[in-house]
Order: C-alpha cells, then sequence, then structure tokens
C-alpha cells in the first residue's frame, strides 16, 4: 500500500562551514509557571517545574506531578514523554497527572530541540539523543527527594513509544516501561508505512534529502518538512484526519508542538533510516506492558515488536473501538487501570 502522507521525524545536523548559519543564536531557556496544559489542572496533585541535563549537556524541561498528601515514604516515579512532535503540556502531562492522581511521582518531559527544552537547532530529533533523554528523567527522578530510585519506570507515547522501549534495552534502572500507541521511528522511515518503500525508493529518498541538505548548507536556513495541513479536504487518510483532531483544534492544539504549529526540519528522517532503535528490545528483562488501540493505523509497530520481546512479564493489551489517538486523551480508551496495576505489580 503506498500512502501520500508521510509523517517525518528529525535529523541532527552539525554545521562545519563557517559561512553557514545552521546552528542558530542560543537563546536563553525560558520556562513558563502557568497552566498552560491542554487538559484540566487536578486538585489532588501538585505540580512543579523542573530543569535537567542529559549527557550531552542540553537542558531538559519538564513539570514533575506530586501527589498531595503523600506519605513520608519513597514512592514510586514514572517518567512520560511523547507523542512524537507533541509536547509535555498535551497527551504527557495528561498522563503525568492521572498517574499521579493514583498515587506516583510522574514527571513529563519535553525531548531534546523541542518545547521549554534546550537544544539547537529546533524542530529535530535523533534516535541517539532522544533514547538518552528517557535515560536524563531517570537521572533526574533517581536523586529527587522522596523518590525510590529502585522503583522507576517509563511511558512512552506514539514515536516515543520507540524510545523507550529502546531506553529499557539499554537502562537496567528503567524497571517497568509503557508503551502507548507506538511508533517505531526507524522503521516508518526507512520502510514507510506498512513497509511500502522499496530499497530503490529509500535510496531515492537519501539522494534528496542529502541534496537538500547541501542546500541548507548554502541558505543557512534548514528547509522545513511537510506537516498537518491547516485545513482538511477530507481526501485525507483517516489517521490524518484523526491527527487533525487533536493537534489542530482547542482539543490538543498547543502553540509549542511542532505538530499544532510547526514543521519537522526536511531531513529528519537521515538518522532515523540507519539506525534501528529496536534492534536491542529483544534483550529487554524488566517488564513491558505495551497498549494501542484495535482501530489504528499504527497497530502493526506494537504487535511486530511485541513478537521480539522474551519473558513471561511482556504484555500486549489491544484496546477495543480505540483508534490511534484515542489513547493520547480518551479517559475512556485509556486503560489507567491496567496500567496503574502494572506499575504497582513491578514497581515493588
Amino acid at each position: 500500500m503506498k500512502l501520500k502522507w508521510v509523517i517525518v521525524p528529525a535529523l541532527v545536523l552539525l554545521a562545519g562551514c563557517a559561512k553557514t548559519n545552521l546552528l542558530q543564536e542560543k537563546q536563553p531557556m525560558q520556562t513558563t509557571v502557568k497552566w498552560d496544559k491542554v487538559f484540566t489542572k487536578s486538585a489532588s496533585v501538585d505540580v512543579k517545574k523542573v530543569t535537567f541535563k542529559n549527557r550531552y549537556g542540553i537542558t531538559l524541561a519538564g513539570d514533575l506531578y506530586l501527589p498531595k498528601n503523600k506519605s513520608a515514604e519513597a514512592l514510586p516515579a514514572i517518567a512520560v514523554s511523547g507523542p512524537f512532535g507533541a509536547v509535555k503540556e498535551q497527551a504527557s502531562g495528561f498522563y503525568a497527572q492521572t498517574l499521579a492522581e493514583r498515587g506516583f511521582i510522574a514527571l513529563a518531559f519535553d525531548p531534546s530541540f523541542t518545547g521549554e527544552s534546550g537544544g539547537e537547532p529546533r524542530h529535530v530529533a535523533s534516535p541517539d539523543i532522544n533514547t538518552e533523554d528517557f535515560s536524563a528523567a531517570v537521572d533526574c527522578l533517581s536523586v529527587y527527594p522522596g523518590v525510590n530510585p529502585e522503583k522507576i519506570g517509563i511511558v512512552g507515547i506514539y514515536g516515543f513509544g520507540g524510545m523507550g522501549l529502546n531506553a529499557a534495552a539499554m537502562d537496567t534502572r528503567i524497571k517497568a516501561t509503557v508503551t502507548a500507541t507506538m511508533y517505531d521511528m526507524s522503521r516508518v522511515n526507512a520502510d514507510g508505512y506498512f513497509d511500502a518503500m522499496t530499497p530503490e525508493q529509500r535510496y531515492a529518498l537519501r539522494e534528496e534529502l542529502n541534496a537538500q541538505r547541501t542546500r541548507d548548507a548554502k541558505t543557512g536556513v534548514y528547509a522545513p518538512g511537510d506537516g498537518l495541513p491547516d485545513k482538511l479536504t477530507g481526501e485525507e487518510p483517516q489517521f490524518i484526519q484523526d491527527y487533525f483532531a487533536y493537534y489542530k483544534t482547542p482539543r490538543g492544539f498547543h502553540p509549542r508542538a511542532i505538530n499544532s504549529n510547526g514543521r519537522w526540519n526536511k531531513t529528519s528522517s537521515l538518522s532515523f533510516m540507519t539506525m534501528p532503535i529496536l534492534a536491542y528490545s529483544g534483550e529487554i528483562k524488566n517488564a513491558v506492558l505495551m497498549i494501542h488501540g484495535e482501530n489504528a493505523h499504527s497497530r502493526y509497530f506494537s504487535e511486530d515488536a511485541f513478537k521480539k520481546l522474551k519473558g513471561n512479564n511482556k504484555e500486549l493489551l489491544i484496546v477495543p473501538g480505540a483508534n490511534h489517538v484515542d489513547l493520547y486523551d480518551n479517559p475512556e480508551k485509556i486503560p489507567f487501570d491496567k496500567i496503574v496495576s502494572f506499575f504497582n505489580e513491578y514497581l515493588k
């Protein structure tokens, strides 16, 4: 099957020519303390703004959700990120707040180069750096007062579901991993949707994107890639319409989100095309719960990734009647009771 619409992640480009200005002027990092989330604030949770650095020296911004009236005993903690092209004020914050209501300390964070987090240039992603972002969040939680460092889990949504699995394969401190509506960003960029891209088409795409890198070097500007349309014609694939219904409407629009108000860099997919992030997922020993919607176009990513997992502490849950975006913010479809029971079982 061939689809016209392609969602492209990002590539970190290094400026090696003094005449170009590809690395923009570094701006001071700014975060907001006002409530600017797309979901309603919970009365039973306190929220604290935090910043922390990853191993590449990039400062990440996060919202730490703390249950009110918590006991003096150290609590289990969860780091949450995604969807790909979203910010912590959207789905990841909703997950984090809900988990805090259930007694966990939860950290929703913006990945490098996006949202309130640092990193230049903007609107790029990296299979390496974004995997590291999860481990940096674990660093932050492991030394935070009131967190039991032996009881830390993660939640990865959409493209950060794949990053989460990659982090779990690398970071043994992650005791339990949940993925929701997961994308394998390496696979979709290298093979296209439903693996429809041929090797010849992949090589032609590499030629096109590397030619774009040369143009970027000449102009000193990173050309933006395709994004969601500003208006729908009704002829778009259903999943594009579903994305639009979240990112481009009051339901989920946020001005800092790339999918709402911007576009990834055009050369984004290059690094993902040759760096398969799930190569070692079969070596994850700690618990994994993968959740996907029955009607999601992306369901095959979770089903295939799950086949690589080993052990009796792995589970795939298909949510009846749910599409891809339902698992961003629909409390009737997101199986929070299951997620909580999973973390309670494996973070003990």
